[in-house]
């Protein structure tokens, strides 16, 4: 971007600044939003950001940028998320938003102006989760992309293919055509994916349209499959429409068998617009997803053409946000929670205030810089907002509120469980209890993490059993487990035989459970699902984890130093050692049960491989396991960098003719079998 050096000096300073400042934060909300499902802003903060960088740009044309954010869409495009980039057959564009009735009707007149009559206008609701153009090719589903950039997106269509909502055959005698709409996690499902991942303390999805954006980028569709991902749909795309109105074409999308929502109104009148948008701020907070607003959209698709679009919104249709709801209350005491690693985590306990529905009681605080950012402290009146996320959240204080210095918030510097002197963890900037071996919330929260259904998978060993058994001395380690007696169960309140017999079964069957979940379920800092994997692979037994050095860990894929020195330290340790044995005479497995795949593992190193088709002699899922097991890395589609696509019968015939036009070689079943010595 050239610019005259008299335009910039004549330029106030502080606007230019304010600019460049602007189109960097943007920038990265939108990266941290899109691709990362981690947003740093709300909505109505970016709007209000994105609404004043367009202010200035608009007042200085000099500056102009084609790649400001105000002239592109947010992307969620991602070069290492292993699915295929497709361009779409029409810009995915954002809808201009307001928060302003006032806006609303100021649009309603402008489009009247434009066209010299009232049209016809469609209301519906705006859900709050991830777009996704659905394409169809003589009824079938071929391809299903994210909004990207807003002109590509990744195909993830192994993974839509998961949702129960979203047909794969449309029907027979139908137009090639493009269905848009909305990927949404319910609140139901949401609830129950945050409660599995509490109990692996991991970080917790602040919504259902994070959770939703996660799940739809995984690499495995059968976890997809699990979650529960529903969907809405809403834009009908074609040369050959049913309908020259978009209220049609939804009619007519739904007797195709799409799940179209029954909250759709024609109004006529601006009167009709805000009766629906008043009824449906209140109403909305009974359904069974999340939505965050109305979408307002000329119902003629002549209009809409005739309207035409900006650089980045068509004219044709406006978003109406519903402000996010929150209440002032009063932070009555702040108290503490340890968890399964030690970390303490600060919660609010506030006078009861009821939001979206439900009565909200306490917040997280999430750690002490948190807490100094707000300038809060028990005594002040705060502000609680749920407005689109289900997790109560504190977001400012009342400024009438003021102490004095010498009463500034001081966190606590001894674990108000078991006593110790907390540390510093600059790693995640809280404070944790260093006494893992004799925390009680950190001991009980290790047996909950090593019988939870990824790790052991023992029945019958929830929390409160758990505590139960802690608090009555059965309890006091993993190990403890296997030394569980019929008798000392039966002997406590509620437990009759057949539950007793349930946890001593689950517990049994735990013995034969595979050594890399055995690794993942022991719990050692920082060694997740994956890396636990990946570990177990290179290292065929605890023994030779145990001796690795720390230049053979860091060897294996996203293991490094951090890790890599959290596994030496834990076999330093004479108690985990100890279990460790006990682990071992009790029957667990402690070691591959196929040490020859290890031994194997670097034959199809720096591969990557495509797997269609079905097999006679494994399942797709086996073949994939496979292929990690032996070093090769897996990809659902064919690209530049595929090696060769692993072919059984009935191959995709759109992969095979993309593998003829990149000279992808095909291998068979068994000749894959041979390369790999099997």
């Amino acid at each position: 971007m050239q610019l005259d050096l008299f335009d910039i000096e004549s330029m106030p300073q502080t606007e230019q600044e304010e600019i460049l400042a602007l189109r960097k934060e943007l920038d990265e909300a939108n990266y941290k939003y899109y691709v990362l499902s981690q947003p740093t802003l709300s909505d109505r903060e970016f709007d209000e950001k994105m609404r004043r960088l367009q202010d200035l740009e608009a007042k200085h044309p000099e500056l102009a940028d084609k790649n400001s954010p105000t002239q592109r869409v947010g992307s969620d495009l991602s070069q290492k998320n292993g699915f295929r980039q497709m361009q779409h057959r029409y810009p995915m564009l954002s809808l201009a938003n307001t928060y302003s009735e006032q806006e609303i009707r100021d649009w309603y007149e402008r489009v009247c102006k434009d066209i010299s009559y009232k049209p016809e206008i469609v209301c519906e609701l705006k859900y709050d989760g991830l777009s996704i153009s659905l394409w169809y090719e003589n009824g079938i589903l071929t391809h299903a992309l994210t909004r990207g950039d807003g002109t590509h997106g990744d195909d993830v269509i192994d993974n839509v293919k998961t949702i129960a909502s979203i047909p794969w055959k449309a029907g027979n005698g139908l137009p090639s055509f493009e269905i848009r709409g909305e990927i949404l996690l319910p609140w139901e499902s949401f609830e129950r994916l945050n409660k599995e991942r509490e109990e692996q303390e991991e970080p917790l999805f602040a919504n259902p349209r994070n959770a939703a954006s996660g799940t739809l980028k995984l690499q495995d569709p059968r976890i997809v499959a699990k979650r529960g991902l529903d969907a809405y749909l809403y834009y009908l795309l074609s040369d050959q429409l049913p309908a020259d109105t978009h209220y049609g074409c939804l009619l007519a999308a739904k007797q195709w068998g799409f799940k179209v929502s029954e909250a759709i109104q024609l109004c006529k009148s601006i009167e009709e617009i805000m009766a629906f948008i008043n009824y449906w701020d209140t109403e909305r907070k009974t359904l069974p997803v999340a939505t965050d607003g109305i979408v307002l959209k000329v119902n003629n698709l002549g209009l809409q053409r005739q309207l035409g679009f900006t650089a980045k919104t068509p004219r044709w249709a406006i978003a109406y946000k519903f402000p996010a709801e929150k209440q002032l209350t009063v932070l009555r005491k702040i108290t503490y929670q340890v968890g399964r690693t030690g970390v303490v985590t600060p919660v609010a306990n506030l006078d009861p205030v009821q939001l979206s529905g439900t009565i909200v009681q306490r917040a997280t605080l999430h750690n002490e810089d948190f807490i100094r950012q707000l300038g809060i402290q028990e005594g002040d009146r705060v502000w609680v907002e749920k407005g689109g996320e289900i997790i109560p959240k504190i977001t400012g204080k009342d400024p009438s509120d003021s102490h004095q210095e010498e009463k500034k918030f001081q966190f606590i510097k001894y674990c108000p469980e078991c006593g110790a002197e907390l540390v510093r963890d600059a790693e995640q900037a809280a404070w944790r209890c260093p006494n893992e071996d004799h925390c009680p919330p950190q001991l009980k929260g290790k047996i909950e993490h090593f019988v939870a259904r990824k790790a052991m998978n023992i029945d019958g060993m929830g929390s409160e059993t758990i505590d139960l058994f802690f608090a009555k001395g059965l309890l006091h380690n993993i190990a403890d487990l296997y030394s569980l007696k019929a008798d000392d169960i039966m002997s406590l309140e509620g437990f009759q035989q057949k539950a007793t017999q349930n946890i001593l079964d689950g517990i049994e069957a735990s013995k034969q459970v595979a050594w890399h979940r055995v690794l993942f379920a022991l719990g050692i800092r920082y060694v997740g699902e994956t890396t636990a994997k990946k570990l177990a692979r290179r290292f065929p037994s605890i023994n030779s984890l145990r001796q690795a050095t720390g230049q053979e860990l860091t060897e294996v894929e996203d293991v490094g130093v951090q890790i890599a020195e959290s596994i030496r330290q834990f076999f330093l340790k004479e108690e985990n050692l100890q279990i460790i044995d006990r682990l071992r005479k009790a029957g667990v497995q402690l070691e591959s049960a196929d040490t020859q795949t290890v031994t194997s593992s670097d034959i199809l190193a720096g591969k990557t491989i495509v797997i269609s088709g079905t097999f006679q002699k494994h399942s797709r899922d086996e073949y994939k396991d496979l292929i990690e097991q032996y070093g090769g890395k897996n990809t659902g589609s064919v690209s530049k960098n595929t090696s060769f696509i692993l072919a059984g019968d009935n191959m995709g015939p759109q992969k095979l003719e993309k593998a003829h036009q990149l000279g992808v070689g095909i291998v068979s079943e068994d000749e894959f079998l041979n390369m790999i010595g099997l």
